[in-house]
């Protein structure tokens, strides 16, 4: 027997991550969320991968294609020049539903420990400094 194959985009095979810039931060205030996506995803497709992978609710969904940039390039001293093209990238703007929201802006926890570590060191540099202001006014 024959299988069918489909045109469907396979969900599994896409992981999303929100892009953490200035211009996405400001966006964030709307609830709109910008996600890096490949170029043959559809809006619908969009829609369920970030309602399944963060459990929130979509309301809208927008796409970008930004055209590849021009770039010169050369192979050794003596060749030829030319000008090729940087791949184009899609993104899509996801507007979610009044209440929900995706954390973006995340302090990992190789920072939460280092930082703990910081607060250590400053705890005992605190203590010498007394015990030094100590001796002196003796």
């Amino acid at each position: 027997m024959a299988e069918k194959t489909t045109n469907k985009v396979n969900l599994q095979l896409h992981l999303l991550e929100p892009r953490a810039t200035e211009k996405s931060y400001l966006e964030q205030t709307n609830r709109i969320y910008v996600f890096p996506v490949k170029k043959s995803m559809s809006k619908q497709a969009i829609a369920k991968l970030v309602e399944k992978e963060f459990n929130v609710t979509v309301t809208d969904v927008r796409t970008l294609v930004r055209k590849g940039k021009k770039t010169k390039f050369s192979k050794g001293k003596h060749a030829y020049p030319g000008i090729t093209h940087r791949q184009d990238k899609k993104f899509a703007y996801v507007k979610l539903k009044k209440g929900d929201s995706i954390k973006v802006f995340d302090e990992p926890e190789d920072d939460k420990k280092t930082s703990a570590k910081e607060a250590k060191k400053s705890e005992k540099k605190a203590k010498k400094a007394d015990k030094n202001a100590g001796k002196e006014n003796k």
